[in-house]
């Protein structure tokens, strides 16, 4: 999922997206419905159904809507349709791309009520609406005595993490969160309600596990369940590494590009340290496994002897609550900028991470309203996902090592710091692309910032399917500020 929650912000996803008609209708028109409440800027649900994790390049909103069940949210697209209403629908509001704020005085689609969770040991699945966030479910999987894919960051919407493929901590054993996925309930860009899976709407059921903000509203999704690996006990560590020991970190790091076990994830983070007023580097570790083994496989990070460490054994449903210091609930409270680029890679160069540490350093130093901003270098094992098939499903990028991000923070709109954050973080992007392993730059569609080109987001050999599924179910491209596909290719 996401995506692992950065010292300074965390990476998550938007649930889904609408028309691309510009003007807003009214929403008095006749044809919405009578039982379904609007509220309009001004009122304290407005404010509560359209606020954002990042409101940077955000979309902006007219008037909002909370339905209660899947058939409301059938009649408010339908009735959106008619209108010539524009439309967005959310869950955990995390998503940040720059793509969003193109949707101009639309209509917000609250999903927050669809927040039923279902845990059927028996089958070993769990369904859950499209207003469950993550931190919602992991306790009763972990009470019920099973785990499964999920992000870092609690507040992320389960469904809105699963949309791009939901990479996160646990992928090495269980997958992405799209490899558990059994079926999901959406309703499409005609008001239709359809189900998809291997057997129903198969075509659709692989489009949308990778590509999955473009096809309709997912209402509810059904995934399989793990037994808890280790008693759902997890060894957590975060360790503070100085500028001074940064190269010999960035070097360890380099010799996990290909021993990485299946129970581990790794997250680093290049910051700024306002007690030390310097730059530095934060190392998070998760291991699904006993602290002793742990401990020996985390040994050369260890041995670094870094002067912070915090480690603990945690239960699999405290780990997004421990990791990064216990920081990451209060990093991912909404209203902040997030203004973010990212590259995939295959290798882990040093001489990139060293060049950034180096650039994040002389930006800090000459921008301090920038000091906010970070990069996130997730290193999480592979093995789950590159045991499915390459055209099992429509994500494209199984094969990476790395999903490193370059969120760029300051304190208000329209301060100056902008065009230096932004002119680093592609400049950052640009460097590790050159160093991926990939030939041209790959970025997982929930980390994309909106200018890149669509075989960069999708893969070039997954598009003209995924292109023709756009065509056969969103002809209007009305599913079309996430990173949309286009309804034909040139």
């Amino acid at each position: 999922m996401r995506q692992f929650l950065s010292l300074a912000r965390a990476a998550a996803v938007v649930l889904s997206v609408a028309s691309t008609l510009p003007v807003m209708a009214s929403v008095n028109d006749p044809q919405f419905p009578a039982d379904i409440a609007v509220y309009y800027p001004g009122s304290d649900v407005f404010a509560n159904a359209t606020e954002r994790w990042s409101i940077y390049a955000a979309p902006a909103f007219a008037a909002a809507v909370r339905p209660s069940n899947e058939q409301e949210v059938a009649k408010v697209v339908k009735a959106a349709r008619a209108s010539k209403t524009p439309f967005l629908a959310t869950g955990g509001r995390h998503g940040y791309g720059t793509s969003l704020g193109k949707l101009r005085n639309g209509l917000a689609i609250d999903l927050s009520k669809l927040n039923t969770i279902e845990i059927n040991a028996a089958a070993e699945t769990a369904t859950v609406g499209p207003g469950v966030k993550i931190a919602e479910l992991i306790a009763p999987l972990q009470e019920a005595g099973f785990e499964m894919p999920v992000g870092s960051c609690p507040s992320v919407g389960v469904i809105g993490a699963t949309l791009g493929a939901g990479v996160g901590l646990f992928q090495g054993l269980f997958g992405l969160i799209i490899d558990v996925l059994v079926s999901v309930r959406l309703v499409t860009a005609n008001g239709d309600v359809v189900e998809a899976s291997a057997r129903s709407n198969p075509e659709l059921f692989w489009g949308i596990r990778g590509a999955g903000a473009n096809f309709g509203i997912i209402t509810s999704a059904t995934y399989k369940l793990t037994k808890a690996v280790n008693g759902g006990q997890v060894f957590t560590a975060d360790m503070i590494y100085p500028a001074s020991l940064r190269k010999d970190y960035f070097n360890v790091l380099k010799t996990y590009e290909d021993t990485m076990p299946a129970e581990l994830a790794l997250n680093t983070a290049i910051t700024w340290n306002a007690d030390t007023n310097d730059t530095q580097v934060i190392g998070t570790f998760v291991y699904s496994g006993p602290e002793a083994e742990a401990r020996r496989v985390l040994a050369p990070f260890f041995d670094l002897n870094p002067p912070v460490v915090r480690s603990s054994v945690v239960p699999y449903s405290e780990v997004p609550f421990t990791v990064l210091f216990g920081l990451v609930a209060m990093m991912s409270q909404p209203g902040g900028i997030h203004d973010i680029f990212s590259a995939n890679v295959l290798r882990f160069s040093v001489e990139s991470l060293n060049t950034a540490f180096d650039k994040y350093d002389a930006f800090y130093k000459a921008h301090p309203d920038g000091r906010n901003s970070v990069a996130v270098l997730e290193s999480f094992a592979n093995q789950a996902v590159v045991a499915v098939p390459h055209d099992a499903t429509a994500y494209p990028w199984r094969e990476s090592k790395g999903n490193f991000m370059f969120q760029m923070s300051w304190p208000e709109l329209g301060n100056p710091v902008e065009e230096a954050a932004n002119a680093l973080a592609r400049e950052l992007r640009d460097d590790f692309a050159a160093t991926s392993g990939y030939p041209d730059l790959s970025v997982y569609v929930s980390y994309a910032h909106g200018d890149e080109k669509i075989e960069q987001i999708y893969g070039r050999d997954k598009l003209p399917r995924l292109v023709a599924l756009k065509g056969k179910w969103d002809p209007d491209n009305v599913f079309a500020y996430n990173n949309a596909l286009p309804t034909k290719l040139p």
